[in-house]
């Protein structure tokens, strides 16, 4: 029997601590909260999008970085043994649009819970407010944790590190896991927020439209003539820019491109209707309306908050009698609703990324144990390896795969 020091109580932290004891190991798990779960509990808007029901292709390919190094991962604990995971341990599942799975609950506590209740029962030892200083090893084999209160070095024959990240510091997520996988000799790429909201220049545009969502529109991220990125789905107006699955999953796409210089954001209001089509649409409604102003004739075709920014944007007097508008000026209002533009400027901080872009040289980590090329016994999982994926529940299966692959890996 192994003696397992688990630093960091989420999702892959915990996972580990269930995979590791199930092996029959003695497991002690270290969290420097008051609770385990702290960045699972507000997933998802408190719903925590678990995981996503797609087939393993899919999963593979919402991997944005370092998909391949994960196959051993996700086949050790694919998403199926997920979701009967969590039926097996009290919390049902259900599927919704996108394959997304969430705790039939709509409560991400069940979640906590589950894993809570399952750790218990497998005896493993709980540790709060026991935040972790340092790893303690010597000629290449770790030894064991130094802990932070009364510096009191926990002696193991492995340690599982599952930190997080840097998203959410609120959370705890401070990044302590890159300095310990530094320590022990380990490369740590460049770190930046990912998933995201995109902050743009057109403040008082978007101000305008502050709480507007969009479903079904085509985004394009363009430098110059370029498309870096394009994606169909929903989209949300904020205070600073734009938020809304789309934009979160184009931040991980265009990080690089952004520190470079700023980026069109090209939106297609109507995507389902070719430029033929829309004139013809906005024709037909002219005729039918063709005795009103401009400015209350585009009820039908966009939602109320758009149309003072759209009227403004077209350049047709919003006072101009529907009838009198000419067909450049129809073509022109049909071009602004086919391309409507912002200009990207950057990135809100890591106090809104859902999570971080970096990490944890995945080279230095044996993809089939999750386990140090440098240090013999040290493990590490979850997000404070270079390893992220798009919105939709993928980033979390990642974390539980990785977790548990590292602690089934631990000899006994």
């Amino acid at each position: 029997m192994s003696k397992v020091a688990i630093i960091g109580g989420g999702a892959a932290g915990m996972m580990a601590a269930v995979a590791a004891a199930r092996a029959g190991n003695r497991v002690q798990l270290y969290e420097k909260n008051e609770k385990l779960g702290k960045k699972l509990f507000i997933t998802g808007k408190g719903r925590c999008n678990l995981t996503n029901a797609c087939d393993m292709e899919e999963m593979m390919a919402a991997v944005v970085h370092n998909a391949r190094f994960l196959y051993s991962s996700f086949y050790a604990f694919t998403n199926q043994d997920m979701m009967a995971f969590m039926e097996g341990n009290g919390c049902p599942v259900k599927i919704e649009r996108g394959n997304r799975v969430f705790p039939a609950s709509d409560k991400s506590s069940d979640v906590i819970r589950a894993l809570s209740e399952s750790l218990r029962k497998l005896g493993v030892e709980v540790h709060l407010f026991a935040e972790a200083k340092s790893l303690v090893w010597e000629q290449g084999q770790v030894k064991g944790v130094l802990l932070k209160k009364n510096r009191h070095m926990v002696p193991a024959d492995a340690v599982i590190v599952a930190t997080g990240g840097l998203s959410y510091p609120s959370t705890g997520s401070t990044g302590d896991g890159y300095h310990f996988a530094e320590s022990a000799g380990h490369t740590v790429t460049q770190l930046r927020p990912a998933l995201v909201p995109l902050q743009v220049k057109e403040l008082q545009t978007v101000q305008a439209l502050q709480g507007l969502s969009l479903r079904n529109v085509r985004v394009r991220l363009k430098k110059g003539s370029k498309v870096r990125y394009e994606a169909l789905g929903e989209m949300l107006f904020t205070h600073f820019g734009v938020s809304g699955p789309v934009a979160l999953t184009a931040s991980s796409y265009v990080a690089d491109e952004v520190k470079k210089g700023e980026l069109i954001l090209s939106v297609d209001l109507k995507p389902a209707l070719e430029p033929e089509q829309l004139d013809g649409r906005i024709l037909r409604d002219f005729e039918e309306m063709k005795n009103k102003r401009f400015k209350n004739a585009l009820t039908r075709l966009l939602p109320s908050k758009l149309i003072p920014v759209m009227v403004e944007r077209s350049g047709i007097s919003p006072e101009k009698p529907v009838n009198e508008i000419t067909r450049v000026e129809r073509k022109h209002l049909a071009e602004q609703i086919k391309d409507f533009q912002l200009t990207i400027t950057g990135f809100r901080d890591y106090k809104e990324a859902i999570i971080t872009q970096g990490g944890v040289s995945v080279r230095e980590i044996n993809p089939q144990t999750m386990e140090s090329k440098l240090v013999k016994g040290l493990y590490f999982a979850g997000e404070v390896l270079d390893l992220d994926a798009v919105t939709g529940g993928y980033n979390l299966q990642i974390a539980w795969s990785t977790g548990y692959l590292a602690g089934i890996s631990v000899p006994i």
